[in-house]
């Protein structure tokens, strides 16, 4: 039953497709939620699933990855190979000669490259190119070492743009689905993703790609977020420990710590390396209000886009300055800058950081930028806190959520406790490649070496 929740969301990553790279949107029963910038490569089609509608990319058509002619092309310095479908892919002898298979220059216990860049001509030509008995391109090089390259290990790694955004997108993982307030949380049950690894799977599929995986079913007490550390790798040491607990505190370091309501946020923008990944794991919960609040920030990025460029472009370039000052596993005095808004080299957002607790009070602009800074951050907060964007929910005994804190804003409702029991969450975080890591690992168990 949690896996069908979950599938529609990790179901591009538990087939083996080569499907284009791009950003979805969300289809629920409501209706569809806004995807602002799509890219123009991705090919869109619509599907049905158990009710639900979603968006899902067109599959580029599986072909056989058989080796048909291979032939050096000297004067451009590039193989060119011909495969059985008709299709070509062209190699470059220097990065051939770079990529040898062979023991003496790549060391495969440890999948490593042993041949040093020192050792390589990147000048070379070539001797011999040709396909062997067993369909694999052999070339001879002019001091007659022999490099023997699988034929759909060259396939994946052809220089073609479709190409290679297929093999970034299965190394990365880069699709994301953008949501509003119509969003049905992704759910899994905590057991299964412990003990089952196409659960576990479709659970950091999900989370890559929708940000957030509500997991039902742990004990309502602390140390469940250790079985989660156990399965996935090792929870992120900062200066709040390894784990943390969420409570009405007397002299409370963090806002975290009161009753009153806490904005929408991502946590620790004041930490140069900020926490890829949030645990929460509710164990008392409130007996009145506390109600979880999230926003996809990626997606109310895209409508700040939409709707006020400029703003836009001032929260991608100005950096703001954090700062978070203390004691609690130990003393702490941070400080860090980042932008509002991160955009990758493609121009494509990837990152937010926005947390008003601690914002610092410096504010590294000439004065005449001041205001504009102010008015474009108050346009994203007030896109952020549209009805429409949020999805409300109550956190049980037990329940547990998990969310990207690199691009899901969260924040809490004021809440009153019950007078015997206080409101209590046991918090954790986690970077991205630890959890990047165990996707890969438990992709291979699942569907063998991709």
């Amino acid at each position: 039953m949690w896996m069908s929740k979950l599938a529609r969301f990790a179901q591009p990553a538990l087939q083996r497709s080569t499907s284009a790279v791009g950003c979805r949107r969300v289809w629920t029963r409501g209706g569809p939620g806004l995807t602002a910038a799509a890219h123009p490569a991705s090919c869109l089609t619509s599907v049905q699933h158990r009710g639900h509608q979603t968006v899902v990319s067109a599959s580029i058509p599986k072909t056989g990855h058989g080796v048909r002619h291979a032939l050096a092309l000297d004067e451009e310095r590039l193989v060119e190979v011909e495969w059985e479908d008709g299709g070509q892919s062209l190699y470059p002898f220097s990065w051939l000669r770079d990529n040898c298979q062979c023991p003496l220059c790549f060391l495969r216990s440890a999948q490593a490259r042993r041949l040093y860049l020192l050792d390589v001509d990147i000048h070379t030509g070539v001797d011999v190119v040709q396909v062997t008995d067993d369909n694999k391109v052999s070339i001879v090089w002019p001091d007659q070492h022999t490099s023997v390259f699988d034929a759909e290990w060259l396939r994946k790694r052809c220089f073609s743009p479709a190409a290679r955004k297929t093999m970034q997108e299965e190394l990365f993982i880069n699709e994301r689905y953008y949501w509003d307030c119509k969003l049905h949380l992704p759910t899994a049950d905590f057991n299964e993703v412990l003990h089952d690894d196409k659960a576990a799977l479709a659970w950091l599929t999900s989370l890559r790609r929708v940000g957030v995986v509500y997991l039902r079913g742990a004990p309502a007490e602390q140390g469940q977020l250790d079985k989660l550390e156990e399965r996935l790798g090792f929870l992120k040491m900062t200066f709040y420990g390894r784990l943390w607990l969420v409570q009405d505190k007397p002299q409370p370091n963090n806002l975290a710590y009161t009753s009153g309501r806490f904005h929408h946020h991502t946590d620790y923008p004041a930490l140069p390396s900020t926490p890829g990944i949030q645990l929460l794991h509710c164990i008392n919960p409130a007996a009145e209000g506390g109600e979880s609040e999230i926003v996809d920030g990626f997606h109310a990025a895209l409508q700040l886009l939409a709707e006020d460029p400029k703003a836009y472009q001032i929260l991608t370039s100005v950096l703001v300055d954090y700062k978070d000052t203390g004691a609690d596993y130990c003393e702490y005095m941070l400080n860090a800058r980042k932008h509002t808004i991160s955009v990758d080299q493609e121009g494509r957002v990837s990152g937010i950081n926005l947390n008003n607790a601690t914002r610092g009070s410096v504010l590294d602009l000439p004065v005449q930028e001041v205001q504009p800074f102010y008015r474009a951050l108050r346009a994203y907060v007030d896109i952020m806190n549209r009805p429409e964007n949020v999805v409300t929910f109550q956190m049980q005994a037990g329940d547990l959520v998990t969310f990207d804190n690199t691009r899901i804003l969260h924040g809490r409702k004021s809440f009153i406790s019950f007078p015997d029991r206080p409101r209590l969450l046991e918090g954790a975080y986690m970077d991205w490649d630890v959890v990047l890591s165990r996707l890969r690992v438990l992709r291979k168990s699942v569907q063998g070496d991709i």
